[in-house]
């Protein structure tokens, strides 16, 4: 037994050594943010990170939280290609779980581990500044585009990691929720895995880390591709391998490569433990993809 803890912990050295004092920015979603056990188990991992020198930076989502909360005040969620539509109403709402609610959870629950968790919003310090976001769809060339208005949904148009630097720079662990600002005040609703990107790639992160209910991109066979780089990522898309949720997810890895980050992971967060065995062990759990 103890020799068996002894080559765990001799397996992940050199990845310790690898990754102190870099930034990795984890977006966390998913199952993982609804079951106890793995809800501990991802606090425990990301003050582990901080005590070995890495700096990590947590951005969240809460979809399932929100639809639980406008469901017990009789607001009808309405989704138009996979986003949620985000009227005023709706708006007040996605503020309140996912500055309130879900961020203060995760923080009290790093907290609880021996971390120094500080929940953020993208209002504080002008930490993301938004632009509302418009969807055009085509259904075929011999139609003109359709276009769609999702409500305050928002692109990011800027991040500024001044708040992140300060706060990492001291020993906090940063939790931001997806909630961005515009020119004009306004609150944008905006989703996490891009907010996760835009992040990585100001902080020129060595990491992303997108916890999902996936197990990572899967080959034809429906088998785990480990590792694979952008140009192959590209190419499944262009085929129909990669279809649905998968696509966003990668084309987020793809944006925060383009934009200076060393790999980007895609892991299931429904394995305990999800980020440590992948980050610290020489097979890892899901995928990475990378730029040759």
């Amino acid at each position: 037994m103890n020799n068996s803890v002894a080559d765990i912990l001799i397996e992940a050295l050199p990845y310790i050594k690898r990754f102190s004092g870099k930034t990795i920015v984890v977006k966390y979603g998913g199952h993982a943010m609804a079951d106890e056990t793995l809800k501990k188990d991802f606090a425990n991992d990301i003050t582990l990170l901080r005590y070995i020198g890495v700096n990590p930076v947590v951005v969240h989502g809460g979809g399932p939280q929100i639809n639980k909360v406008l469901d017990s005040m009789g607001i009808t969620s309405k989704f138009i290609r996979g986003m949620r539509y985000t009227d005023n109403e709706t708006m007040d709402v996605v503020e309140m779980v996912l500055g309130g609610k879900v961020n203060k959870d995760i923080v009290a629950r790093i907290n609880c581990q021996g971390g120094k968790a500080v929940g953020l919003t993208g209002k504080d310090g002008m930490l993301i500044t938004a632009e509302k976001m418009t969807i055009y769809h085509q259904e075929d060339e011999t139609k003109p585009p359709e276009i769609i208005d999702p409500g305050m949904v928002g692109n990011v148009s800027n991040i500024n990691p001044d708040i992140i630097h300060t706060l990492t720079g001291n020993g906090f662990i940063p939790v931001i929720a997806p909630v961005g600002i515009g020119k004009n005040g306004e609150t944008y609703n905006i989703n996490a895995d891009l907010v996760a990107s835009k992040v990585a790639a100001a902080l020129n992160a060595e990491r992303l880390i997108l916890v999902t209910d996936v197990d990572g991109v899967l080959d034809m066979d429906k088998k785990l591709i480990s590792s694979v780089n952008s140009a192959i990522i590209k190419d499944m898309i262009g085929s129909g391998q990669i279809i649905g949720g998968m696509i966003p997810k990668v084309n987020c890895a793809l944006d925060a490569l383009t934009n200076g980050v060393k790999k980007v992971h895609i892991i299931n967060g429904k394995v305990s433990h999800a980020v440590l065995l992948e980050l610290f062990t020489d097979s890892g759990i899901g995928t990475q993809v990378f730029v040759d």
